[in-house]
């Protein structure tokens, strides 16, 4: 019988994370399940948890960041790149502090990325109520602002006892490694109790190896699904997210060249499939590629594999309303989502069970030779824009230009980069022209396409993927949103290349702002003066050096590519900032989305908006 271990109930907690371990397929070795913890300490995490934090520092590292939020991020981003193998915690104090977390706590939620989330607490002894930071709530004594994390939480818990953790820690775990489950976890640590103390049984620190096991489909699954792709001559699959969580790149390749399938790609799970396979179409959807939405548009079965179908990647179901659709997915609330035939299952177990059942069947020759061919076309398609680099005088340059530099930059290819993007033009071009062969090579966060995900992202991938080049793109607004991690970077030894293209305001939001009928309106810095000094001009290059960056500004593609040679060569974050145009943009490619537009308005632009709006839905799929 195991004796026990007198601890704090911070104590515990820590020793308890540091003692989880995860089998890693490729090397066989056991690795460190917690990558380690982010911290910003005030005086409801710093005695108790901070105490245990620094005595476990060599088993579990501590780093310090400058925002919670962006903390958070770099959390987040880190079990992104490790495909929610790995993971990290991140603690905070009782007040702005913990509620500085919440955004990240719905980015995590919605993308199903793991992160344990320890924000301080009120006392559970009440002694010293109010204390400083607390949120009293008239109706009820047992609130904290730490309730808010209830709906952004997969597992919320308040740990008032320290011998609550014995079934607390599991659960979270649970949570946090299941590929059905996964997404973020919240226990709240009142301060008090994070001190007290209790003698834990020795065997609760046991080290623990977990395992990510594949969910087989049921027989009946496969068979319906089966069935109905047996009846298809048009098919296309879908690949998401899951699909990369699931590690199926390899199982999506067979399944396409074996049965003739040609492959379109959401934002998460964009890598998949090689850029220049033959069968490879490009993204689905609003940011997608004439390829895919040509051949979705005439589907007759449409294979999602571990995708949630966003209005991003259906066209606001919009765009293959005729095709019947197979869902494959751990999950059973997005595998219900296609409407039609649902297989519960890892996409890799799935896709090779699904080939076993079809043995002879592919999908028409001609079908497959059309999808080649406009594959073929739309790569051509992506090398015209990217390949631009000389441009008239006095002409910007605007994305795809920039990302054709990007990719320039190495002298062999790209394809070791890791690029990393969350919100504004950006997603919808790297979508479109960003060339991958390795699957993690493309890192967007577009669930929740987070304004000021960028830089923490970048550094959270970094840390995940050391031996790569993690290039975070991102606009103007995105970097005033959310730009202390530089420093961070700075500071911890984690070197990224930062181009921010500046084309003065949230240009996006600008054009689908007239798109929709509206005035230029409160969007670009020239639509927003009130004051008698004009439009701001914003040294981004003498701001990220000041946060401890080398920087410079660049003005034409033939400066910024002589400029990615000096951040490459660079042993620290090197940030390069050039002014863009925001009104041009890709025009390839594309597919409706659904923004509601005013039913009444006085200007006659939004009054054919609407009716321009009207006649769209009537191509949605009910």
């Amino acid at each position: 019988m195991s004796g026990s271990v007198r601890l704090t109930m911070a104590q515990a907690l820590v020793r308890y994370l540091a003692a989880q371990y995860v089998h890693d397929d490729a090397s066989g070795e056991a690795l460190p399940l917690f990558g380690g913890v982010f911290a910003i300490f005030g005086h409801g995490n710093v005695a108790g948890l901070g105490e245990a934090l620094y005595a476990c520092r060599d088993r579990l590292p501590t780093y310090r960041a400058h925002n919670e939020q962006a903390m958070a991020n770099t959390a987040i981003a880190y079990a992104k790149a490790h495909m929610r193998r790995r993971m990290m915690a991140v603690t905070t104090s009782i007040g702005p502090g913990a509620t500085n977390l919440l955004t990240s706590a719905a980015l995590a939620h919605v993308n199903r990325l793991p992160v344990l989330f320890l924000p301080g607490d009120i006392f559970v002894s009440r002694a010293p109520d109010p204390v400083l930071q607390q949120l009293e709530d008239f109706g009820d004594g047992t609130a904290s602002v730490n309730d808010c994390f209830r709906t952004v939480s997969r597992y919320f818990d308040r740990i008032v006892r320290p011998e609550q953790l014995l079934t607390a820690l599991p659960r979270a775990l649970h949570v946090l490694t299941d590929p059905a489950l996964c997404g973020p976890v919240t226990l709240a640590l009142p301060q008090d109790v994070q001190a007290e103390a209790y003698d834990w049984p020795e065997e609760f620190f046991t080290e623990r190896v977990h395992r990510f096991r594949r969910m087989p489909p049921a027989p009946e699954d496969i068979a319906a699904a089966a069935q109905l792709l047996r009846q298809a001559r048009q098919p296309v699959m879908i690949v998401g997210g899951g699909a990369l969580y699931a590690r199926a790149s390899q199982a999506v390749q067979r399944f396409a060249e074996l049965h003739g399938v040609p492959v379109a790609e959401t934002q998460a799970g964009k890598g998949t499939l090689a850029w220049h396979h033959p069968l490879q179409l490009g993204p689905a959807g609003v940011c997608g590629s004439s390829a895919a939405n040509e051949l979705l548009a005439e589907a007759d079965v449409i294979l999602a594999v571990g995708t949630r179908l966003q209005d991003f990647t259906t066209g606001s179901h919009a765009l293959y309303r005729q095709a019947r659709i197979v869902t494959f997915n751990v999950n059973g609330h997005d595998a219900l989502k296609g409407g039609h035939t649902q297989v519960l299952a890892d996409a890799a177990a799935g896709l090779d069970a699904l080939s076993a059942a079809l043995t002879g069947w592919h999908g028409e020759t001609a079908w497959r030779q059309h999808a080649t061919q406009l594959a073929d076309d739309w790569r051509t398609t992506v090398e015209r824009i990217t390949g631009q680099r000389e441009l008239p005088p006095g002409r910007l340059p605007y994305d795809g230009e920039i990302i054709g530099a990007v990719q320039r930059s190495r002298a062999d290819s790209a394809s070791s980069d890791i690029v990393v993007c969350a919100a504004g033009t950006l997603p919808a071009e790297l979508e479109k022209l960003w060339r991958t062969e390795t699957p993690g090579g493309y890192h967007m966060e577009y669930g929740y396409s987070c304004m000021g995900y960028e830089i923490a992202g970048g550094l959270g991938v970094k840390m995940a993927r050391p031996e790569r080049e993690v290039i975070v793109m991102l606009g103007d607004g995105s970097y005033l949103m959310l730009n202390s991690e530089l420093a961070t970077s700075v500071m911890l030894g984690h070197k990224l290349i930062v181009i921010v293209l500046d084309n003065r305001g949230f240009g996006c939001i600008n054009r689908l702002q007239q798109a929709c009928g509206g005035a230029p309106f409160n969007n670009m810095l020239e639509d927003c003066l009130h004051g008698p000094d004009g439009v701001p001009s914003i040294d981004f290059a003498a701001h990220a050096r000041a946060l401890g960056a080398q920087a410079e500004h660049v003005h034409t593609i033939a400066e910024l590519e002589q400029a990615l040679q000096r951040a490459r060569a660079a042993t620290r974050t090197y940030v390069i900032a050039i002014d863009t145009d925001h009104r041009r943009t890709t025009e390839a490619g594309g597919s409706w989305w659904e923004v509601a537009v005013p039913e009444v308005s006085e200007r006659a632009a939004v009054q054919q908006a609407r009716r321009d709006y009207e006649l769209a839905k009537q191509q949605q799929h009910r």
